[in-house]
């Protein structure tokens, strides 16, 4: 999926707003049901999250067992963080990255992970996920210690967006990052400030887990540089738009969780434009197709669980931005806050 700009009187691209009118407030309207529902179905199918019994079992598909349920305690953390204690979306949240934390032992299970993969990447970024949040397993981190200071950990080969992750994961468990963060981010298709019409679906996965990685999910703003901010600002609506003619649900809530982890303002007229489509798409029950056009029958698990905590990621982080954004122009409230420890 290429979206393609439109060529403004100087014969250059610019950039062009998502189909439909954008009514202000129009975001406002539509969030707290959208984050409200994809959370109670994302809680009413916990049990889908699950780990086999066999999980450690080396024939045992990662992506379909600990990659869902490390999406979980990720969304589900930063959901909590950008939500005000005592709401029943801040609990919900809680609810189920202590259920993730459940599901492997307290950090047992990544523990054994580590033993039998030293090397790879994807336990120590479960276990940041849980680290960032405050759940600790001590054998885990002594035993990560000291690989994470070898040279075969710092020269592992990794694409550049997937190492800005492995950087964000050394910040979260509180070691000494193996790279510097802005020499990567020069390597990645954002940091190079591409040619935007060569936005496509995996330049545009690559992007937004820039931005995440770069943000910590959104809590740190004030990472990204000010040319990636311009750039973003400028062509999110445009991306956003060719995501929603092409029914990409899932990459259009990534997008819209990159608006509003920006610093400075939200993009208003960006997520007052699509937000009110990405709610008409979701389901009855609350889930969010991963693509293609909606329809009234429920999807399955694997279809829509990934799309789902994007929305609602992206809704607490759109609902946090904007009642930050109208509190500071009313005067009723201080600036936005750009940390959320």
């Amino acid at each position: 999926m290429t979206t393609t700009a439109t060529q403004g009187s100087r014969g250059g691209p610019e950039s062009r707003a998502p189909r439909g009118h954008a009514s202000p407030g129009a975001a406002l309207a539509v969030l707290p049901h959208v984050l409200r529902t994809a959370l109670a179905w994302t809680d009413a199918h916990r049990a889908e999250f699950a780990l086999p019994d066999d999980v450690l079992d080396p024939r045992t598909q990662v992506n379909a067992t600990l990659k869902p349920l490390g999406e979980l305690a990720q969304l589900c953390s930063t959901v909590r963080a950008a939500t005000a204690p005592g709401t029943p979306e801040h609990e919900v949240a809680g609810d189920l990255v202590t259920y993730a934390w459940e599901q492997v032992a307290q950090g047992a299970l990544l523990l054994e992970l580590l033993r039998a993969e030293p090397f790879a990447a994807y336990p120590y970024e479960i276990y940041a996920a849980f680290a960032g949040y405050g759940l600790r397993h001590e054998g885990f981190e002594a035993l990560a210690r000291p690989l994470t200071a070898t040279r075969a950990w710092a020269h592992t080969e990794q694409h550049a967006n997937r190492q800005l992750g492995l950087i964000n994961s050394e910040r979260r468990v509180g070691v000494l990052t193996h790279t510097d963060a802005g020499a990567v981010l020069s390597r990645t298709w954002l940091g190079g400030l591409a040619e935007p019409w060569t936005f496509e679906g995996p330049s545009g996965y690559a992007l937004t887990h820039t931005v995440f990685h770069l943000t910590d999910w959104g809590r740190m703003p004030d990472r990204v540089p000010e040319k990636t901010d311009a750039y973003l600002r400028t062509w999110l609506p445009a991306w956003a738009d060719g995501c929603l003619e092409s029914g990409q649900w899932d990459l259009t809530g990534e997008l819209l969780a990159v608006g509003a982890s920006l610093p400075g303002p939200p993009p208003l007229e960006l997520l007052d434009a699509v937000w009110p489509v990405l709610a008409d798409v979701q389901h009855a029950t609350g889930c969010v197709p991963e693509t293609g056009v909606p329809v009234q029958d429920p999807y399955p698990f694997i279809d829509c669980y990934h799309s789902t905590l994007v929305t609602a990621f992206a809704a607490a982080l759109s609902l946090r931005s904007l009642r930050s954004s109208r509190s500071l122009t009313d005067g009723s409230g201080p600036s936005r806050e750009r940390h959320t420890p």
